[in-house]
């Protein structure tokens, strides 16, 4: 969808708000300002896997579940928001596995992930159809040095980008976007 200098601020706006409001309800949560393929602003959350799923697993954290119901309510709010979620590892690896089994592990891992947290959040009430790509990179692109626990546990994370979908860009251009 073509993107004009307007829309582009209606959209900016909203995203800002977008922002705030994650930033105020999300205690565990890192919220940050980005820009998506469009070029338009978006936000991305990251949550600490450590807080999400114990190690090696895919399975929720009872502990992780409210901050993953406020962030349902927040999208639950705004259903012209478009989601990706994306999983990622350290590169540790798994015993009895060699660097390249480990390496496929960790990427199925952070998969499994992925989903788990989407289909929370579906399970929740937030729409299927916000969710664009839910997407497991393994280990690829560490955040911090996984030669250190901080760094590994930095590493095991789970990002989540809001950004505006198509019908979002739509109202926007029709100037009914709040």
């Amino acid at each position: 969808t073509a993107v004009g200098a307007g829309t582009g601020a209606l959209i900016g706006k909203h995203m800002d708000n977008v922002k705030a409001k994650a930033a105020a309800e999300l205690e565990n949560a890192k919220v940050e300002e980005v820009t998506d393929a469009n070029g338009l602003k978006a936000v991305k959350v990251t949550f600490d896997s450590g807080l999400l799923f114990s190690t090696g697993s895919a399975v929720l954290a009872n502990k992780s579940k409210a901050d993953l119901n406020d962030f349902a309510n927040m999208l639950k709010n705004d259903v012209d928001l478009a989601v990706d979620v994306q999983g990622y590892t350290d590169n540790q690896g798994w015993k009895n596995s060699t660097a390249a089994q480990s390496a496929q592990k960790n990427l199925e891992l952070s998969q499994k992930r992925a989903e788990s947290v989407k289909n929370y959040l579906t399970a929740q009430g937030v729409s299927s159809y916000q969710f664009n790509n839910v997407t497991g990179y393994g280990e690829a692109n560490p955040v911090a040095d996984n030669s250190t626990a901080a760094g590994m546990q930095e590493n095991r994370r789970v990002e989540i980008y809001l950004y505006a979908s198509e019908k979002m860009i739509e109202k926007a251009n029709n100037g009914e976007l709040n």
